[in-house]
């Protein structure tokens, strides 16, 4: 099978202009194939502050009611989407940019309300891997942000994160998928005031160890069991660190493992 690179891009890469462009020259370098995944959570709680809408968070995944839907889909699909997607046109990569909905690429059933009520909150439920598989045929890069829809109309707010996990597994059936998170840092750090301190391996008892102390929290805890969800359901690899591992072999990363 030929490799395909899933590659996921933090809102703190989003939100630096020569960070980003950095990386999506990098990505239009990156030789096979590839689908880029983003959110844009910070630019979003800022434009929903500005509006006067409560930001709203619980262990790392947004809260999201009706407002906070309509902001989602104006930043996510609209501004930051078709921002990177004319940037990679820039750099000579033929890119599309896509929600769930175009090409009905990912739909999701809405959050069932146990502790927490969620809101629109979707939970990816079906990749079209028939229409990714075509875009990718004819040499298209997909720049997929991170909203759904659940087939009946209605559109929901999905972690990013969540849904490069679930394109890597999807499509783990026709290629050789390979799943990168990058953000701001060089991987999961032992400390985060240093920026050295990064952790190499991380498996799912080493994961648990960490959690319970704390150094594994918030944001990074979606992250990571979507990586060994990944990794379990047919992903050859995952790897957490800044956008300079997908151009750098040697570049410091954290590598998400079984065992």
């Amino acid at each position: 099978m030929k490799d395909l690179n899933i590659i996921k891009i933090g809102g703190n890469v989003i939100e630096d202009e020569q960070v980003l462009a950095s990386f999506l020259k990098a990505l239009s370098t990156m030789p096979g194939d590839k689908i880029l995944v983003h959110g844009g959570g910070k630019l979003a709680s800022e434009t929903a502050q500005k509006l006067g809408i409560p930001v709203k968070m619980h262990q790392g995944r947004r809260i999201t009611c009706e407002d906070t839907l309509k902001v989602i889909t104006m930043v996510y699909a609209g501004y930051v989407n078709k921002n990177i997607t004319a940037s990679l046109q820039a750099w000579g990569c033929n890119a599309i940019g896509i929600s769930g909905a175009d090409l009905n690429i990912i739909t999701a059933v809405k959050r069932t309300v146990k502790e927490i009520d969620y809101g629109y909150a979707g939970d990816v439920s079906q990749v079209n891997t028939q229409q990714l598989n075509l875009l990718l045929q004819a040499g298209i890069t997909p720049v997929c942000c991170a909203v759904t829809h659940d087939g009946k109309g209605q559109l929901l707010n999905t972690n990013a994160d969540t849904i490069a996990a679930s394109l890597a597994t999807a499509l783990s059936e026709h290629w050789n998928t390979r799943l990168f998170y990058c953000f701001e840092k060089n991987g999961v750090l032992m400390d985060v005031n240093a920026e050295d301190s990064v952790i190499p391996e991380i498996n799912p008892g080493y994961f648990e160890e960490l959690r319970q102390k704390g150094v594994i929290a918030d944001g990074m805890l979606p992250k990571l069991h979507n990586a060994f969800s990944a990794l379990e359901n047919g992903v050859s690899e995952v790897f957490i660190g800044s956008h300079q591992m997908i151009q750098n072999t040697t570049a410091a990363n954290t590598k998400i493992c079984l065992s």
